[in-house]
């Protein structure tokens, strides 16, 4: 969908990769402009995922020489990336203004966590940090326990790369029209509080609280993690009455009278407890079974190597072994199609490609 378009990325870490992974998936060229010395991050694979589908060139940002280089990228790109703390890239004569009058068009991708001002813009910050401030983080664990979430989902990912991505591609459509590029800022602090705009639209109308453990989806028994018998997990979460319904009428609780009021907070954590040792009772295999194909909203909670055997998953052919690692295909499908994931390449592996095509003398 984006052939055609050409991104250059200031290699950094985190959502920015991402982000710039994600546009190679849909099509763009992007050219990951890495830094001498190595990997940005310790332990990374000399083939790293994020970088898929990418070019890849080191050029020294306060070398004379690879400035010509980088000057000339931004010269012919669409949209530039970069993650790096308020401030760094305009001290390297890198910044918007700079990019700006080289290239009037461009759409200029700021990721940071806190954003480019305001009194923590220039302060470290990591992703649970972010999401804790924003608000993403308050329901994200039973009540009593401290909020948890999936490691970089929330913040790196949902509130940082996936609002970039959306940032340059509005962006690109405006310089379409206009002739004119923009400075997209995105904060994961604003993009994580912006995703609790559904969760702030049902507290509006009463069925969240601020209380932790008393909102629907936040506390009741139909609406969490289980463990089993063999250490493995499944997950309930059947919100409409006719799901319930088909939920109790699987695990013969149709006619209890503790499961009865399913939007009473004050049946909850019985009905909680109950549920805990019928689940605890039998393997996940034996749960996955009782329920399959039934609409009581019930699955085991896999792995990502478990998922990608998973019969739904690869019939959809979700996951994919590419250079030797399990990896998620792009995302999302345009006609119903689904591409194997690029390859990832070698640090500065197509210097002389991207040379060549620069005309430089």
């Amino acid at each position: 969908m984006l052939t055609g378009t050409r991104i250059v990325e200031i290699e950094g870490i985190g959502p920015g990769p991402f982000a710039a992974m994600m546009l190679a998936d849909l099509g763009a060229e992007v050219i990951c402009v890495q830094r001498p010395g190595g990997a940005p991050l310790p332990g990374l694979p000399e083939r790293n995922l994020l970088d898929r589908g990418k070019r890849t060139i080191v050029l020294d940002l306060k070398s004379a020489e690879d400035r010509v280089v980088l000057d000339a990228l931004i010269r012919s790109a669409d949209a530039l990336i970069e993650g790096f703390r308020p401030g760094v890239m305009e001290r390297l004569s890198l910044g918007p203004a700079d990019c700006r009058a080289l290239n009037p068009r461009l759409v200029y991708g700021r990721m940071t966590g806190w954003g480019q001002d305001g009194p923590r813009a220039l302060q470290a910050g990591h992703d649970l940090n972010y999401i804790a401030l924003s608000g993403a983080l308050w329901y994200a664990s039973p009540p009593g326990q401290p909020p948890i979430t999936p490691p970089t989902l929330v913040g790196d990912i949902g509130g940082g790369a996936l609002y970039l991505v959306a940032g340059i591609l509005a962006g690109i459509i405006n310089a379409g029209r206009t002739g004119k590029g923009t400075v997209v800022d995105a904060a994961i602090v604003d993009g994580s509080a912006h995703m609790m705009a559904l969760l702030m639209s049902m507290r509006a109308g009463g069925l969240f609280r601020a209380e932790r453990g008393s909102s629907i989806l936040d506390g009741p028994h139909w609406s969490r993690s289980y463990p089993c018998a063999d250490g493995g997990f499944v997950s309930v979460q059947c919100l409409e009455p006719k799901f319930y319904a088909e939920f109790l009428l699987r695990l013969d609780l149709a006619e209890d009278p503790d499961f009865a009021r399913q939007n009473d907070p004050a049946t909850w954590p019985k009905a909680t407890e109950r549920l805990a040792a019928i689940f605890a009772a039998h393997p996940r295999d034996h749960w996955t079974a009782l329920f399959k194909g039934s609409d009581a909203c019930v699955g085991p909670v896999l792995t990502p190597e478990e998922a990608a055997q998973d019969p739904h998953l690869r019939a959809r052919q979700t996951w994919a072994l590419s250079d030797g690692m399990l990896q998620p295909r792009a995302a999302p499908r345009f006609d119903g199609r689904t591409t194997s994931p690029g390859p990832a390449p070698l640090r500065d592996q197509h210097r002389a490609e991207i040379l060549a095509s620069l005309d430089l003398p």
